[in-house]
């Protein structure tokens, strides 16, 4: 279907917080759709790798109006169906003309009047051509440069390289929902890193019995495995965790799966095609995953390696890695390989949310 909005921004003040200390500002928005002429608009911020709904504002005879205290400046995004893909937009306390042309397949986003808009495109243009302190040195007073930070560099860098990177942001950045995102992460990365002592958390099997973690450890070395029906890379590890398990379960070996899943029978089915005989939990709560947030797990699949006396290990050990692993704790080992899927989709970029 064909569609075309243009619509205009302005924002004033309002001396409110966000969840994340971040200011809220009263948005006054509105605009114009030539087509549809009638149906709703949905206005979605970027929040833990998901665009959530904020508003939605009725299009009438080709016009709407959004007003509501949102933070800002930050991450939104735009659609006429709540199931699509929006098109995302840094709004900021201006005045900003939106044009998004094409059709549902392919449509093309204009902005004028936002200069975060426009580092924003600039970094998805070049992201892969600067380095994290490079982009951020560009313009550290940018809150696109606390997003990129957040977004996509970090998935590479330690917890220390982490912090050294966020030293490079403005000071008026700090209080940002990606700077502290990443400052918490920091904190969780630390707690769970290799000789610390596995967290305990509680979460429902199959069969929507609560399940505490570790009444699951103590007898053998477990590999807690986050995954999800959904994720590629995931499905495709899977047979190398499958491989491990029935050759070294008898010596003790065992596996715990946390799925991030959101659908019970997409979970439940893949558990029986991939053939995963071992417990499996989940909150059927994708990103929001409770012992993902514990573990400062940021992308899938990612697992950990505990001993029988709670201590990690080993940390996102797949394939080869794994099998060496567990050779050098029971014996020979069969070699296999496998991906990962990160910042909801795969390190090449191909499952993007």
């Amino acid at each position: 279907m064909k569609y075309k909005f243009l619509f205009t921004l302005s924002t004033a003040l309002a001396a409110t917080l966000c969840s994340y200390g971040q200011q809220q500002t009263a948005l006054d928005l509105s605009g114009t759709v030539n087509n549809p002429r009638n149906g709703t608009i949905y206005l979605q911020r970027y929040d833990n790798k998901v665009y959530r709904l904020v508003d939605s504002a009725k299009i009438e005879n080709g016009k709407f109006h959004f007003s509501s205290a949102v933070p800002l400046p930050e991450l939104y995004a735009l659609s006429t169906d709540v199931e699509a893909t929006p098109l995302p937009v840094f709004l900021e306390n201006t005045a900003i003309q939106v044009a998004i042309d094409g059709d549902a397949n392919s449509p093309r986003l204009e902005v004028r009047g936002s200069k975060a808009q426009a580092h924003f495109e600039d970094f998805r243009e070049n992201s892969r051509k600067l380095s994290a302190e490079e982009f951020i040195k560009q313009d550290p007073a940018s809150i696109v440069a606390a997003y990129a930070l957040f977004r996509n560099y970090s998935y590479s860098l330690s917890p220390e390289e982490i912090e050294r990177h966020l030293d490079l942001l403005s000071p008026a950045l700090h209080e940002t929902q990606y700077v502290k995102i990443l400052r918490d992460l920091v904190q969780k990365q630390r707690a769970v890193a290799i000789g610390k002592k596995a967290p305990d958390f509680v979460s429902k099997d199959t069969e929507g019995k609560e399940v505490r973690f570790l009444d699951h450890v103590g007898k053998g070395y477990v590999l807690l495995d986050f995954w999800a029906a959904w994720c590629p890379p995931c499905r495709k590890e899977n047979p190398n965790v499958v491989a491990a398990f029935e050759q070294y379960s008898k010596q003790g070996f065992s596996v715990f799966g946390v799925s991030l899943d959101k659908k019970q029978s997409a979970w439940l089915k893949a558990i029986a095609d991939d053939g995963l005989h071992w417990t499996q939990v989940s909150d059927l709560a994708f990103w929001d995953t409770a012992a993902a947030a514990l573990y400062g797990v940021r992308f899938i699949p990612s697992n950990f390696l505990i001993a029988p006396d709670g201590t990690i290990v080993a940390k996102n050990i797949k394939g080869k890695e794994l099998q060496q692993k567990l050779k050098e704790i029971y014996g020979a080992g069969s070699t296999s390989t496998g991906e990962y899927a990160g910042l909801g989709h795969e390190r090449d970029g191909s499952l993007r949310k």
